[in-house]
């Protein structure tokens, strides 16, 4: 399941609708917008970050990378 959000994610990314940048909802936004445990939000963010497509600041956020890696 982690998988389908983080793919939903990057796709939303890619097309524009999450701006390069941008700083992502909250953990507790993303359980709740995609009706998923909150463990599952964070597999989701780590696949992210691994992607290299977000990355994550203590206690502020994460955040949309300014340049993005090209789709595999």
């Amino acid at each position: 399941m982690y998988e389908q959000v983080a793919d939903n994610i990057e796709a939303r990314i890619r097309a524009g609708e999450i701006p390069l940048g941008a700083r992502l909802p909250g953990e507790q936004a993303l359980r709740e917008q995609y009706g998923v445990a909150l463990s599952t939000v964070r597999k989701a963010m780590g696949l992210l970050r691994d992607r290299g497509l977000v990355t994550t600041r203590a206690s502020k956020g994460t955040f949309v990378m300014r340049e993005i890696p090209p789709q595999a």
